[in-house]
């Protein structure tokens, strides 16, 4: 209650509560680190964010970079296209479904991603190239570097804490964490429940030129 009544008392002043880094380190179900997870934070008196910052998902090499990106409700994506070969990126995702067909350099607009859930992203051209964007109901959220630790800076606040892997079994659906307090001094380690699938992936045409 008190530090609602804090939050509140900010609010009203115009002040900008205090922020404060924290640690949360997710592993698989065998207690390893798990990379590249996403993590997000949404807190429990949620309010309209702002989505000011640019983001991209390039192909170069012939492959989404980065291979995954999470991005906040609402965000504008572009995606260049950084090789001297055609690009043809699409997706038959719910999330957001569209196409951009074969082009060089940069769209003309960016992509609005208006709806939460992962954005599966394929490559009409070339069949190996596989991304993900990953929309997200917050403001807060990172990805699990090698050590499987998300660095994330957050007001002191009630949230709830959802995590998800390329490698779950359904791609659609989040494990979640019930809500929890957060301050300067929260670090939390969270396991995974689900044993993660085998990550397929698809053998690359070296001798590919499509122009």
């Amino acid at each position: 209650m008190k530090k609602r009544l804090c939050l509140l008392l900010a609010s009203v002043l115009g002040v900008t509560p205090s922020l404060w880094a924290t640690t949360i380190t997710i592993t698989d179900s065998d207690g390893k680190p798990l990379e590249n997870a996403v993590v997000w934070l949404t807190p429990k008196e949620t309010s309209a964010f702002a989505n000011s910052r640019h983001y991209e998902m390039g192909q170069k090499d012939r492959t989404f970079t980065p291979h995954i990106l999470p991005v906040p409700k609402g965000a504008s994506v572009d995606f260049p296209n950084f090789d001297d070969i055609l690009h043809h990126v699409y997706s038959f995702s719910d999330t957001k479904p569209f196409e951009l067909k074969l082009y060089r350099d940069k769209p003309h607009a960016p992509i609005q991603f208006e709806t939460t859930g992962v954005v599966e992203l394929g490559c009409n051209i070339h069949d190996w190239m596989l991304g993900y964007i990953v929309v997200v109901d917050s403001p807060y959220f990172a990805l699990t570097n090698k050590q499987g630790i998300a660095q994330l800076t957050l007001p002191a606040e009630d949230y709830q804490l959802a995590v998800w892997h390329e490698r779950f079994a359904d791609l659609n659906t989040p494990e979640r964490l019930n809500w929890q307090s957060f301050d300067s001094e929260t670090k939390l380690t969270y396991a995974i429940k689900q044993r993660l699938v085998d990550k397929f992936e698809l053998l690359v045409d070296e001798f590919d030129d499509y122009e």
